[in-house]
């Protein structure tokens, strides 16, 4: 089975190892690997391969790292990857966190694994929700945000709508009240990576059965934006509790504390005092305790510009923090 791979970020290197590790056992081959462009990262800004790239050349894989795939954007260089893609000769395609649309013209070119009752199967999709809930960017971070109790992992044939094609498997994977984005993408990663072996393994002998998504149900998992970091101390505590998880690592939770801007890694829900929204109730090595509109945060893990995380106590011996004190509420005044 030749396997075209395209994938960008360390969820989608899990899965492609796993895929490397399983080929000798079945017989797959992995000719060309897509990822995104380098881009700037860390403190100086340097050019980056993605964790993808970085595995692939580890392993002598093919990279390419076309700049789009559509047409409508740029014609003479979604030709260039289409021929490149077809001089692959790729049975399926697998993807997972790519980060490009792939148009129709893309979907169609593998010769597919067989019809498991949605046509043949040429794309497979490794989709962090149990769809149709959560379709989109960032899957893990809105469930958590939501308070879903439960995730997972869907194995779809992609189709030209967003995350709506016919799914083939699917695992749940309950969400942990302490789990950040960081640590549930980690699991869903692991649990992918096996999906996807064991999908490509059933295709190789005619067991994927597809079944349609439901039409109820579905909701869509907007891309995480710098502008959603800033805390509003007049929603509930357990809200903004789960944002703070949410939004780890990215775009991490913010709060403005007299013109000094902190970064909030850990909170927890307490019950509410009667101060109002924004102010600190308590500050000790407990942590900062700060009135919400519902209930109070306790944060026990905090950032100032241009330092180090910090537990709160060693947050607190580096400043004073008066109690009284009142976090900015955004658009208050």
């Amino acid at each position: 089975m030749r396997i075209v791979f395209a994938g960008t970020p360390e969820f989608a290197a899990t899965a492609l190892r796993a895929i490397l590790v399983a080929s000798p056992r079945h017989g797959f081959t992995v000719p060309l690997v897509l990822t995104q462009p380098d881009r700037p990262a860390g403190r100086g800004m340097k050019l980056a391969a993605s964790p993808v790239k970085t595995l692939a050349l580890e392993h002598g894989l093919a990279v390419a790292t076309p700049v789009t795939l559509s047409r409508k954007r740029d014609a003479a260089a979604a030709d260039a990857a289409l021929r490149t893609l077809d001089e692959t000769r790729p049975d399926v395609l697998v993807v997972a966190a790519y980060g490009l649309i792939l148009p129709q013209a893309v979907l169609d070119l593998p010769a597919g694994l067989g019809d498991a009752g949605c046509g043949r199967v040429t794309a497979l999709n490794i989709h962090a929700s149990l769809l149709p809930r959560w379709r989109g960017a960032a899957p893990a971070a809105r469930a958590i945000e939501a308070g879903d109790a439960t995730t997972g992992i869907t194995i779809m044939q992609m189709d030209a709508g967003l995350d709506t094609g016919p799914v083939l498997l699917t695992e749940a994977l309950s969400i942990a009240a302490s789990d950040t984005t960081t640590t549930l993408t980690a699991r869903l990663a692991d649990l992918g990576a096996r999906m996807i072996v064991a999908a490509l393994e059933a295709a190789t002998r005619g067991a994927l059965r597809a079944s349609a998504q439901p039409a109820e149900g579905a909701t869509y998992a907007h891309k995480l934006d710098k502008s959603e970091a800033q805390l509003d101390w007049r929603a509930p505590a357990d809200l903004l509790a789960r944002r703070v998880r949410a939004f780890d690592p990215f775009p991490v939770a913010a709060a403005k504390l007299e013109s000094m801007d902190v970064k909030i890694w850990r909170a927890d829900v307490l019950p509410g005092t009667a101060a109002a929204p924004g102010t600190i109730v308590a500050a000790d090595r407990h942590g900062v305790r700060i009135a919400c509109g519902t209930g109070d945060l306790i944060v026990t893990e905090l950032q100032r510009a241009g330092g180090k995380r910090l537990s709160a106590s060693d947050f607190l011996a580096g400043g004073k923090v008066h109690l009284g004190a009142c976090f900015d509420v955004p658009d208050a005044g």
